[in-house]
């Protein structure tokens, strides 16, 4: 028994320590602008570097668990991670912090789609496992609950290396009791689709590169037109090829299914809409209305909280009611959410919107959970481990897009009101660029090293930068709307879930995404 509970904690050690980072480096990225002199591009590819990584590598990483052990495979990723957190902390340009945030990418890819095979091979007892699957994705929740607490001030009084620092000594001893207590699953012969992890890294690496640089080098500069065309053919080759494989890196027969296809264009969405906006909400807080990280930080828990108390709630109602009610649900309620951000600017007090936050994480509390029983009733035994690694990628592609998209929406949108407001007070075009980095930069002080804007420019970059923001997020309610209205037809088949007598399915993996 000591050896299980010692196993336990390892696994929740190491959930823990993903689902802290994620939330911790959201508050972070204002005071990395600042002190790394970065623009926004350059904090979307803070967010987007270990995103991205994950996205390509998750399924591979899955693959390669089964063919050389799970256990070792957890270890090696758990030691990536960790590896990568120190390379992150002590990054001194934008450019090592984000190849540190691949690093951890890779490490996460390989890392998570073990843990639930690994306490399932712990815990043989049907009782003992449910018991232990409660207590993993609980300190899962607590990770994304006390986040944004404790990583507000420790930015503000460690320095936003903190948040980086914290991952070295539990991912160390992390690694030491994974290799003293995990089981060693046998492993067994699988075919790795090298070819299509190949394309779709490449085509996704380049078409997010299109999207953050498009606004800043322009939209018909050849290397982004370049950039977007070559994606764009590998990723067809990509579809093209996972179509006829007998074993494919991602399943796309799931969407023949109607109802497959409703759930699994919900779990896309929600991360586009609502992980793009959990990027522009701590930029808006402490960039223009003059927040600390800490205030930031306590800021966003309500929306962490609604999240926790909507997870639970969307399970009943998923038992009683089926996936849709609580699916489309849950989609309004963040396209609601998200849309109402866009009624206020720099001069908004908390007040005023804090429904807007309660809407958005009560509205992706009652997604996710549907999503994930919506395809695991809809697919084969045989099935669900692809079907969960299906559900855990696209909820990744889903952020990767979400932060590029709406990002460019809100560069290019911010880049062409600030290109009139100046022009107005007689600056110069060629000074648009750098001033438009204000908002992330040491213009809003914290410890870089040019001087203020004066007031005149400070209010035209505020007012331009809080005019992106609103565009984006009604691009972003636009798009969960259209969702929420697509789910609700396609869903039409789906059926409550077995009564809480009859044995559960087998619960997805949490989304590692946003994991770090």
């Amino acid at each position: 028994m000591r050896r299980k509970r010692l196993a336990l904690l390892t696994l929740c050690v190491a959930m823990f320590m993903a689902m802290l980072d994620n939330v911790v480096v959201n508050v972070a990225l204002p005071r990395i602008g600042q002190e790394l002199d970065a623009g926004i591009s350059g904090l979307q590819w803070v967010a987007e570097g270990y995103s991205l990584v994950y996205a390509a590598l998750v399924l591979t990483g899955g693959a390669l668990g089964d063919r050389y052990g799970r256990t070792r495979m957890f270890v090696l990723g758990l030691g990536l991670f960790t590896a990568g957190s120190a390379m992150a902390a002590f990054a001194g340009t934008i450019g090592v912090l984000v190849a540190a945030r691949m690093v951890q990418g890779v490490g996460a890819a390989l890392l998570t789609p073990g843990s639930l095979t690994l306490l399932g091979h712990v815990f043989t007892d049907e009782r003992e496992r449910a018991k232990a699957i409660g207590v993993w994705s609980g300190v899962s929740a607590i990770g994304l609950s006390i986040g944004p607490v404790i990583g507000g001030p420790m930015v503000e009084h460690l320095g936003w290396a903190s948040v980086f620092w914290i991952n070295v000594p539990i991912g160390v001893a992390g690694v030491v009791l994974a290799a003293k207590v995990l089981p060693e699953i046998p492993p067994r012969a699988r075919r790795i689709d090298f070819g299509g992890f190949a394309l779709s890294a490449a085509g996704l690496g380049l078409l997010v590169y299109a999207l953050i640089e498009g606004p800043s080098r322009g939209w018909t500069d050849p290397r982004v037109v370049g950039c977007g065309v070559v994606a764009l053919a590998l990723l067809v080759g990509f579809l093209l090829l996972e179509l006829r494989l007998t074993e494919p890196m991602l399943e796309l027969r799931l969407f023949r299914d109607g109802a497959l296809s409703g759930a699994l264009l919900s779990g896309f969405m929600v991360s586009f809409g609502m992980f793009g906006a959990l990027f522009f909400l701590p930029l808006m807080m402490q960039g223009v209305l003059g927040w600390s990280p800490s205030g930031a930080g306590y800021g966003g828990l309500p929306m962490t909280a609604m999240l926790v108390i909507a997870g639970p709630l969307s399970g009943r109602l998923a038992a009683r009611y089926g996936p849709r009610p609580p699916m489309v649900l849950g989609l309004a309620l963040c396209a609601l959410g998200l849309g109402g951000l866009s009624l206020y600017g720099d001069h908004a007090h908390y007040p005023e919107y804090l429904w807007t936050l309660v809407a958005m994480g009560f509205g992706m509390g009652l997604t996710f959970t549907p999503v994930s029983v919506a395809v695991l009733q809809r697919v084969a035994p045989a099935q669900t481990g692809m079907a969960s690694a299906t559900v855990n990628t696209l909820r990744e592609l889903g952020g990767v897009l979400g932060i590029a998209v709406l990002g460019a929406v809100l560069t290019n949108r911010m880049t062409g009101e600030l290109t009139s407001a100046l022009h107005r007070l007689g600056v110069p075009s060629d000074a648009v660029g750098p001033i438009a980095d204000a908002p992330t930069g040491a213009g809003h002080g914290g410890g870089g090293g040019a001087a203020a804007l004066p007031a005149p420019l400070q209010e035209a970059v505020d007012g331009a930068f809080v005019d992106g923001i609103h565009l984006a997020v009604r691009c972003g309610a636009l798009a969960l709307a259209v969702t929420a209205v697509l789910v609700a037809v396609l869903l039409n088949r789906a059926r409550p879930i077995a009564p809480p007598e009859a044995a559960p399915p087998r619960p997805a993996e949490p989304a590692g995404a946003r994991s770090a």
